[in-house]
């Protein structure tokens, strides 16, 4: 298993690192918003939006090496991303709704966290940030 690991993308393995990076973040927010007295639902929803800002400009200046800002660019990319934000935001809020009463808040949102990273790197990597490979040039 090891050896399958060591032979994953470089581009994959900056994709989980900061990941995991935003991912803490987002648990923190989680804590934090709770803390303050926000319910499950609007912790998860709050780390879910600080972390998607956080992770858009990562994945596309630092994993995917998409260093285009230019609006022709820019704007479908970000159009793109949007889409799929949207339907991430919804499947990330169902998850929480459906589980708020059987786990902590930040276990929904890591089983979501899971699946969304799934189809997110296929879709960066192949359409939205994808440098002449898919549609977005």
């Amino acid at each position: 298993m090891w050896k399958k690991l060591t032979k994953l993308s470089p581009e994959f393995k900056r994709y989980v690192v900061i990941g995991l990076s935003v991912y803490a973040f987002e648990l923190a927010v989680i804590v934090i918003a709770q803390q303050e007295g926000a319910s499950a639902v609007a912790a998860v929803g709050l780390s879910f939006w600080l972390g998607l800002f956080l992770s858009f400009g990562l994945q596309k200046f630092v994993t995917f090496g998409d260093k285009r800002t230019h609006r022709q660019v820019l704007i479908p990319q970000f159009v793109a991303f949007a889409v799929l934000v949207l339907f991430n935001f919804g499947f990330t809020l169902l998850v929480a709704h459906i589980f708020a009463n059987v786990w902590p808040a930040w276990i929904s949102r890591s089983l979501a966290l899971a699946a969304t990273t799934l189809w997110n790197f296929y879709l960066y990597r192949t359409r939205i940030f994808s440098l002449g490979r898919g549609v977005i040039n």
